[in-house]
């Protein structure tokens, strides 16, 4: 079904220690829909030809039951499990180790689920039909055996909680192409300014700052680069317990080095998505605003057919 089209990859392995549950399920649109459910919605009349579910094995089950029966028709379905022991060479986790390795490794995890070009999502939050739009323009114009990449860049403004702290990779840019790309933690707003954590310092970030929200475009040459980061990564951090390999890393590397370019390609679109419980409200309010704007029908379920998609 996919052919030569676009593959979509969803981030949905985290667990939600800060939400309190898998908000990756949680049914947030007016019919019981969930973000990654829009996110397929827009994916498909994208025109995107698979969707590969990155998951914890154990929820498979609840994938197949409550997220894939919408799509199956419309669109392949794959999976990649996330397990703590997928690793590169002869590497065994520590015992202590029990949660998931961080994006890098998550996307590792699916590099036998595609060979051609893809995009990258996590699976809570929402990112627009205009976004989907601009990346598969691109990716449909990649060659699967380049280095040419690209990532969809958000004002950080645009996605913020306004219950607690998140972490965004700030990106530098030169000529429309990624340059640097850093890790921030600790992104808050507090009245009229936009504050990160670096070291014990708190700095201050201007709201129109373009950001990653791990919305990619990669070739599979990612999964070389990747994997060569991760061993790397393992090298140092193998026995810390809550040390994370983000895709940040090899991609940063890749800049560094020459080895792969990185369109960044910024949309206007406001993020929507679930950190903490008390974002939901938030979430729940924006999709029906985008529903009464006709972005979205108010059932998604029955609306999913290519027909149904031409009218959004």
């Amino acid at each position: 079904m996919s052919g030569n089209k676009p593959v979509l990859l969803i981030l949905a392995a985290g667990v939600g220690s800060r939400y309190g549950g898998l908000k990756q399920l949680d049914e947030l649109g007016p019919n019981g829909e969930t973000i990654m459910d829009y996110s397929i919605f827009d994916a498909i009349r994208s025109g995107f030809g698979k969707v590969v579910f990155v998951i914890k094995e154990a929820h498979r089950d609840l994938f197949e039951t409550r997220i894939v029966p919408k799509f199956r028709s419309e669109i392949e379905i794959g999976y990649a499990c996330q397990r703590i022991d997928d690793l590169p060479g002869d590497v065994n986790p520590p015992d202590s180790r029990s949660k998931p390795w961080g994006t890098g490794h998550a996307i590792f995890s699916a590099r036998k689920e595609i060979s051609q070009p893809f995009a990258v999502i996590n699976a809570d939050d929402f990112y627009g039909y205009g976004a989907f739009q601009t990346m598969a323009g691109v990716l449909e114009g990649l060659d699967p055996r380049s280095s040419e990449f690209c990532l969809i860049g958000y004002r950080v403004g645009n996605t913020l909680s306004e219950h607690g702290t998140v972490s965004r990779g700030l990106c530098g840019s030169r000529d429309g192409y990624l340059t640097t790309i850093k890790e921030l933690t600790k992104v808050s707003r507090s009245k009229d300014r936009i504050s990160y954590r670096e070291n014990n310092d708190e700095l201050t970030l201007d709201a129109d700052a373009i950001i990653s929200m791990n919305f990619w475009g990669f070739t599979p040459r990612i999964f070389d680069f990747v994997e060569r980061g991760l061993q790397v990564f393992l090298d140092k951090q193998l026995h810390s317990p809550d040390a994370e390999y983000f895709i940040t890393q090899p991609v940063d590397d890749a800049i560094k080095n020459s080895q792969a370019s990185v369109q960044l390609l910024t949309t206007g679109e406001k993020w929507l998505g679930i950190t903490y419980a008390e974002d939901k409200a938030a979430v729940v309010n924006g999709l029906l605003k985008r529903i009464d704007e006709g972005q979205y029908p108010a059932k998604l379920a029955g609306s999913l057919n290519r027909k149904a998609y031409s009218a959004f």
